[in-house]
């Protein structure tokens, strides 16, 4: 068996080095990827908070309605026994 010599260990460095490269680039684009996810699922917790909000908003707004309608309904009832009278 052969020791390796200096020309050996200079092309593995130069190889792992090159692998090094080329990991670190994987990494980064996975890193970029997680970034863009994590920023996307901002802005959809964002949405549906403001979603929330507004349909939150909405509800409060229309139970009046119900109110105001029997009131009508009463009030229209009430002018049709004064007019059969």
């Amino acid at each position: 068996m052969r020791e390796p010599g200096p020309s050996d260990t200079t092309g593995v460095a130069l190889e792992l080095e090159r692998l090094r490269g080329t990991v670190e680039a994987g990494f980064a684009r996975v890193d970029g990827a997680l970034a863009l996810l994590v920023q996307r699922s901002d802005q959809t917790d964002r949405q549906l908070a403001d979603h929330e909000s507004r349909l939150d908003s909405l509800e409060r707004a229309r139970w009046p309605l119900a109110s105001i309608a029997a009131l009508t309904a009463l009030a229209g009832l009430a002018i049709s026994v004064l007019q059969l009278r």
